[in-house]
């Protein structure tokens, strides 16, 4: 069971270029390569998606419980001949500085993986070896195999810091060198996906010829992991769940759609930018996150959907809204230029976009009942959202300990409507998305 952590000092080293770069490369070397992303993203993995030709999967160690993590690790790698993890963030940076808990370096410990870091050279060459020394260091019970350089200015830079890395015993894996076209536009919560941006194959794959892919296949060289029992097979699906896809609603983790599945639902996608209602005979509804502030005059200008939406919430079906789900179910969203735009109208929140980002790992207790849990269940979720409410929630659906331990309340959670911030992993616990396919069923 092959494979490799790619790690790096800090966000925005490269690691989702070269991850997928390597991903593209190791598949046009004929071989299966299983992607993977490590923490709670939802932007990098379609990337990796694109370039491996098949779903990347998120693992997350806070949002999912560490022998659950393994299992759906080597569930998904089991038959590939290699599998790629980009890591989060700096190698060691976790939920907080005073640990490596639910770090990159914690994911690799976990699944016992090699890991190749990602240096971006840019201005520095001796200086690298340095840094890696550093990482290295730092933990050492990590099997740090190796360097891959990024943004190097040409063959004679990738030389000198290799001249350098050679002093520590720390061989190069290959470099890549900077080149706009391998640049990859971000908007304001990360990269943007790859069906908004990606780059020409050709390029790409030029840009990979740098990789040695036979000193990663070796490096990649790890223990084998025990394999779960195998998944028992799927029921015939009994509740219809509509799920939002399309440029607006896209933030979904593959493996929680999955435990939906295993519970016994039928997952429709449906589009609230284009279709005039929801699809036919469903007994429940998810709106996930996505960008719907990119797409607020297209939504606005659907009404139809819009009234749908209302009209099922009226009639006591299940509706899930996850922070732009959230945004959409409220009465208006207010962009960045502080234009107002007519949302569904569902909840009596209203969203604007604040210049300040929200994002952290929660350790969450239900406030009311829901179609999710039970009031007074604790679950684990992960905020990152750049909207905020006007105003205090009326019906709030969670809270947790703030910074200074200042109590939060978040969502709305009333009857058979749940919207929140929180992204929640359906897949951390059987009995969430069991719950969930019952009521709507």
């Amino acid at each position: 069971m092959k494979r490799l952590v790619l790690a790096a000092p800090h966000s925005g080293s490269g690691k989702t270029t070269v991850a997928s770069l390597l991903c593209l490369a190791l598949r046009r070397r004929g071989l299966k390569v299983a992607p993977f992303k490590l923490g709670p993203d939802y932007l990098d993995p379609t990337h990796l998606s694109r370039a491996a030709g098949q779903p990347a999967r998120n693992l997350d160690s806070f949002l999912l419980p560490p022998g659950r993590l393994r299992d759906l690790f080597a569930r998904a790698a089991e038959h590939a001949d290699i599998s790629i993890l980009e890591g989060v963030m700096g190698l060691y940076d976790g939920r907080d500085p005073s640990s490596d808990a639910h770090s990159t370096a914690d994911l690799a410990r976990l699944l016992e993986a090699p890991v190749v870091l990602v240096i971006d050279a840019g201005g520095s060459a001796r200086t690298v070896a340095a840094v890696a020394h550093g990482l290295r260091s730092f933990g050492p019970d990590l099997n740090v195999v190796g360097v891959i350089l990024n943004r190097v200015a040409g063959e004679r830079h990738a030389a000198l810091c290799e001249v350098a890395l050679t002093h520590i015993g720390l061989p190069v894996l290959g470099h890549v060198s900077r080149d706009p076209a391998l640049h990859l536009p971000a908007r304001h919560l990360g990269l943007l996906s790859a069906e908004q941006a990606s780059w020409d194959e050709a390029d790409a794959l030029r840009a990979a010829a740098t990789l040695r892919l036979d000193a990663l296949l070796a490096a990649a060289d790890a223990p084998a992991l025990p394999l779960p029992a195998p998944a028992p097979r799927r029921p015939t699906p009994r509740a219809r769940i509509a799920y939002a896809l399309d440029e607006a609603f896209h933030f979904y983790y593959p493996d929680a759609l999955d435990a939906l599945r295993d519970a016994g639902a039928e997952l429709l996608p449906f589009s609230p930018l284009r279709d005039a209602g929801l699809p036919p005979d469903v007994g429940g509804v998810l709106l996930g996150g996505g960008y719907p502030e990119a797409h607020a005059a297209g939504l606005t200008a659907n009404v139809s959907m819009r009234a749908a939406l209302r009209t099922f919430a009226v009639s006591g079906r299940p509706i899930i809204g996850e922070c732009g789900g959230l945004m959409y179910l409220g009465e208006t969203l207010e962009d960045q230029s502080g234009q107002m735009f007519g949302m569904c109208g569902v909840i009596p929140y209203r969203t604007r976009m604040a210049p300040r980002l929200t994002l952290g790992y929660r350790d969450a207790t239900a406030l009311s009942p829901s179609p999710l849990v039970p009031a007074g269940a604790v679950l684990r979720g992960h905020e990152f959202h750049h909207s905020v409410l006007t105003h205090a929630p009326t019906h709030p659906a969670y809270t947790w300990a703030g910074a200074g331990g200042v109590r939060v309340e978040e969502g709305y959670a009333r009857g058979n409507v749940l919207a929140s911030y929180l992204h929640v992993h359906y897949g951390a616990a059987g009995e969430l998305a069991a719950r969930l396919v019952e009521a709507c069923s």
